[in-house]
């Protein structure tokens, strides 16, 4: 599976932890950046390309990194067709992917320890869509709002 990864200033530890973990596990890691630490940097200018990848790599997933991730999701959120999601949990990351097939998940580094916020990311990567059709459902939905903007 093919992983592509963003962050900031904020995250940007993380997210050399995140690639050698991730690859450690066996799995593709595309890096969005930033790839050198800038304090004045601007999430968007990752985010936004890494959901775009994502969007166009079929079978991929993302992960936006932040301070608290909350940016970084929006970020990605503005790629059309692009669900994002906030992951404070296990069980959120799990729920993002099993009830509503996020292809990205946003993490804050400032809000976890290095190892919980793998954690977290692995329960999202690992996690399959359930394909319930409740869930289907309102994801179509989402989808049609989106089209008729």
């Amino acid at each position: 599976m093919r992983i592509h990864v963003a962050c900031d200033h904020a995250a940007f530890d993380l997210k050399q932890a995140l690639v050698a973990h991730l690859e450690d596990q066996g799995l593709e890691v595309v890096d969005h950046g930033a790839k050198e630490y800038d304090a004045q940097d601007d999430y968007p200018n990752t985010c936004i390309p890494c959901a775009q990848a994502v969007l166009a790599d079929e079978g991929s997933l993302g992960v936006v990194l932040g301070g608290s991730g909350n940016g970084e999701q929006m970020a990605a959120n503005c790629v059309k067709g692009i669900r994002a999601a906030l992951a404070w949990s296990l069980e959120t990351a799990k729920l993002a992917r099993e009830h509503n097939n996020a292809q990205v998940v946003a993490v804050g580094a400032r809000m976890h320890e290095t190892s919980q916020a793998l954690a977290i990311i692995d329960a999202f990567i690992a996690e399959p869509f359930s394909e319930g059709e409740r869930h289907q459902r309102r994801i179509d939905l989402m989808t049609q709002y989106e089209q008729e903007k």
